[in-house]
């Protein structure tokens, strides 16, 4: 019946998150705590700053899923500047914090930021409020679609510089989607194609190491102790964990042959010990979540909620997609995070704190739920 759910939260979407996050804790665990006793001297190393974002995150999702979405649209562009300002931020000497060659995150205190997160969940609150001021002008090129694509590039930039070719190109789509969403002409979208190809080709060609990425990913076992590595261990766990898997912990690939296997291949420690039952678990949940978000975004009463919400679905899609296809050798091997599972504290407080809006979001649908 009409008005049967006003006022209640999407309760589906709000135990599929859990979910996700109590299997990204219990994977956190198992997948590193070899690395983590090696490296720090203590099997939980991992599992105690997982849990302890895992346990603030549900708090600030709660606490979200109690705040009027509305209001974060006017702060819309005192957030795109913020998160300009810590984008930039990171290549100040002293502030920005390193790995693997990568300057990708603040250092406060003992923690580390990184701010390309917020700079997601800033662009997806700016866009969807100025889009819905700008009314029937989103369909015209110069004051619809320009002003978001050039703000689109000053992050893509800024992101590509530290460098994180994933989490700029994630940038990318999620501003497409939005404006698809919005109802932008297509071949306004289409015709920025023919400058974006040739120019990720050509950071691919000047960027020596994305290049091997893109040779290792046409051919992995030409070189399967160098460009190939990563991709042939994340297939040998994969593989190796048939139908059922090899069981919790009893990971063999986590012994040092994938590396920080809490992270971006945690994908393929779950299928190793959890097998094809685990990793189609995993898929079908975060389906669902996709579902119940761009179903909250349909029933939407009001344009700004509708786009809001369609901006962290998207988010969250395009994320678990692009690390699922790279633990199945689908694309080239990047690093991006598997959202609510992945190791890291920023990302996963920031995931939690965009569920906590959604489900804030579905609190004003009056249709009725399923």
């Amino acid at each position: 019946m009409p008005g049967k759910n006003k006022n209640n939260m999407d309760f589906t979407l709000l135990i599929t998150v859990l979910i996700l996050l109590a299997i990204g804790v219990a994977m956190v665990f198992s997948a590193s705590s070899i690395s983590s006793f090696m490296k720090y001297d203590d099997r939980y190393h991992y599992l105690k700053s997982q849990g302890i974002f895992a346990i603030i995150g549900i708090f600030a999702m709660l606490f979200l899923s109690r705040v009027d979405y509305r209001l974060f649209g006017k702060f819309a562009m005192p957030l795109v500047l913020v998160s300009l300002v810590l984008l930039v931020a990171i290549f100040i000497p002293g502030l920005g914090h390193g790995a693997k060659g990568a300057v990708r995150w603040l250092k406060i205190g003992p923690w580390t930021v990184q701010p390309s997160e917020f700079a997601k969940f800033a662009l997806i609150i700016f866009m969807a409020r100025s889009i819905t001021n700008k009314k029937e002008k989103i369909r015209s090129f110069k004051d619809g679609v320009l002003p978001y694509i050039i703000l689109m590039a000053i992050y893509f930039v800024l992101i590509i510089l530290e460098p994180n070719l994933s989490m700029a190109g994630s940038i990318v789509m999620i501003t497409f989607a939005i404006l698809f969403a919005a109802g932008t002409k297509i071949m306004h979208l289409a015709i920025w194609a023919i400058p974006l190809v040739p120019g990720v080709g050509y950071i691919v060609l000047s960027k020596g190491y994305m290049l091997k990425r893109v040779t290792a990913f046409m051919d992995p076992w030409a070189d399967p102790l160098n460009k190939g590595y990563q991709a042939i261990q994340s297939l040998y766990a994969l593989g190796s964990g048939g139908i059922f898997g090899l069981g919790l912990g009893n990971s063999r690939q986590k012994f040092f042959y994938i590396p920080e296997p809490q992270n971006d291949f945690i994908f393929s420690i779950i299928g190793e010990e959890l097998g094809f039952i685990g990793t189609a678990t995993i898929v079908i949940l975060f389906l669902l979540l996709i579902w119940r978000g761009l179903r909250i975004a349909l029933l939407c009463p009001d344009n700004y909620g509708c786009l809001l919400a369609t901006g962290i679905t998207c988010m969250v899609g395009i994320q678990s997609m692009l690390n699922i296809a790279v633990a199945t050798v689908s694309i080239p091997t990047t690093g991006i995070s598997l959202p609510f599972i992945s190791s890291g504290g920023s990302s996963l407080l920031f995931m939690m704190a965009n569920m906590g809006i959604l489900l804030n979001i579905s609190k004003s649908i009056k249709a009725s739920g399923g």
